[in-house]
């Protein structure tokens, strides 16, 4: 079975079509769908997505203080797909916790895309697959944590 891994350029590109295709009223897949939601809530990212082709090459670096638009836009699209089928077990009822504690679906996203980006950065730096039972715990720590 062949897996789809887009280059860090087709994933961008996705963004910019699926955002693109919203703003002209196009049909949309589901995904698309999703993507075109999501990347609504971020205003901020809009300009960037609606930019000349030259942006996709823009680099963004934690060095020079910038979150990765598209990195996050696709975090959250992580985030959706793994609430979508609770994987992993128990994501999806912190995310309701979350949501309750919070009263924001953006602001409970954000708590759960934190500790994913953390747990992707932990496994890049250590060179090693992702620990899904400290991502759950980090999850869950988000979700009891009071205000």
């Amino acid at each position: 079975m062949a897996v789809f891994q887009p280059t860090r350029d087709e994933a961008r590109s996705f963004l910019s079509e699926a955002w693109r295709k919203q703003r002209a009223g196009e049909l949309l897949s589901p995904l698309e769908a999703i993507t075109a939601d999501v990347i609504a809530a971020h205003p901020e990212y809009h300009s960037l997505l609606e930019a000349s082709s030259a942006q996709p090459q823009r680099e963004f670096t934690p060095d020079e203080g910038e979150v990765n638009p598209f990195l996050h836009l696709h975090l959250h699209l992580a985030i959706a797909e793994q609430l979508s089928i609770d994987q992993p077990p128990g994501i999806r009822s912190a995310y309701t916790q979350l949501l309750a504690r919070l009263d924001s679906p953006m602001a409970a996203q954000h708590a759960l895309i934190d500790c994913l980006a953390e747990a992707m950065w932990r496994a890049q730096r250590d060179r090693t697959p992702p620990d899904g039972e400290a991502y759950l715990e980090c999850i869950q720590r988000r979700a009891t944590r009071l205000p």
